[in-house]
């Protein structure tokens, strides 16, 4: 029987565990009532992540869904249209939520790679007719995960963003895996502040933490996305204990991420030219993306549990491998080894 060191775990880089010294600043955080707003160590954790992005405020949130789902609570009104990819997580992966939650429509755009251009956000404007929606709110993703990681040129950002100001339309980044495109690129944090009405931080992926994302936005905004994260449920209390966990990952493991981007991308030229594969998309940071050629997900999948690799079907064609903290260079070895025997 295999033991779970043994397994290779690549089906995401949520499932990664605490490490001993995250678990000893979660011990031994200061906490008070978040709701109260007394958390000593979660408002540290907002007030450092709202410095290091160069905004004004930002919010604590049990989930990155929950915050993504706030952002456009509180950027839109009902019968509002938002313009995004059509993989978006916001669309594809909240449950509908933008409809349940804030009576909204989507406008679905083919990106490259899940990337929005600003010729994309202009042309899909609606006009001002009883018959459209406003549209209102733009949405972007920031590793794009259906796009197998890839970033965004924060020069298109820009662009998008101009577009966004000459037609009155707000600007939310759904930066799940922000840092992991800010250990790639070398840009600083604040570059993006000023760039969106709204951004999303998870702390839960590549940084390691058990639990937790950030709202990142002006104060009247994040005043406003307190009443609605209340109304969510997610108003928590002592949260510090969490919190304390985000701001260890900041300080100790921002810089290994380069570390996930090496093995993926050893992991996406492991695969190339393999029998089974048909494509990779090309790996940027910890996403592997492949299309299958002759074997179905759920069979390939299978016979990959059997040597002790998991991933996950990413469509009717195509599995997903996401590095992370837990996965060594000794599970790399593994993978490797088992892509060959298959």
């Amino acid at each position: 029987m295999m033991t779970t060191s043994s397994i290779a775990d690549l089906r995401s880089d949520t499932i990664t565990r605490p490490t001993p010294a995250m678990l000893e600043a979660m011990m031994s955080a200061k906490v008070g009532d978040d709701v109260l707003g007394d958390d000593p160590s979660v408002n540290e954790l907002q007030e450092r992540i709202a410095a290091l992005f160069g905004v004004e405020a930002a919010l604590f949130c049990p989930s990155g869904t929950m915050a993504n789902q706030i952002a456009l609570r509180i950027s839109t009104s009902p019968q509002d249209e938002v313009i995004c990819d059509k993989d978006a997580h916001i669309y594809l992966y909240e449950g509908g939520g933008m409809a349940y939650n804030s009576m909204l429509s989507p406008k679905l755009l083919v990106g490259d790679r899940g990337r929005l251009s600003a010729e994309q956000v202009q042309e899909n404007i609606n006009a001002d007719d009883i018959h459209f929606p406003r549209t209102k709110l733009v949405g972007l993703e920031n590793t794009m995960n259906k796009g197998g990681g890839s970033i965004y040129d924060i020069r298109e950002i820009r662009r998008i963003r101009k577009v966004c100001d000459a037609h009155g339309l707000n600007l939310h980044m759904d930066g799940a895996r922000f840092f992991n495109a800010l250990a790639e690129t070398g840009e600083d944090p604040a570059d993006y502040g000023g760039l969106f009405d709204t951004l999303t931080i998870c702390f839960s992926k590549g940084l390691g933490a058990p639990v937790g994302s950030v709202l990142l936005a002006s104060k009247p905004m994040v005043k406003e996305a307190k009443r609605v994260r209340k109304a969510m449920g997610g108003g928590m209390r002592q949260a510090g204990y969490l919190a304390a966990a985000c701001t260890y990952a900041l300080d100790h493991h921002r810089t290994r991420l380069s570390e996930d981007h090496h093995r993926a991308k050893v992991i996406g030229r492991g695969l190339e030219g393999q029998p089974y594969i048909g494509e990779v998309i090309p790996v940027v940071t910890n996403i592997v993306s492949a299309e299958l050629d002759g074997i179905s997900p759920e069979e390939y999948l299978k016979k990959l549990a059997k040597k002790g690799v998991l991933a996950v079907s990413f469509g009717k064609k195509a599995v997903r491998f996401v590095t992370h903290l837990d996965f060594t260079d000794d599970h790399l070895e593994q993978t490797l080894s088992t892509f060959k025997s298959l």
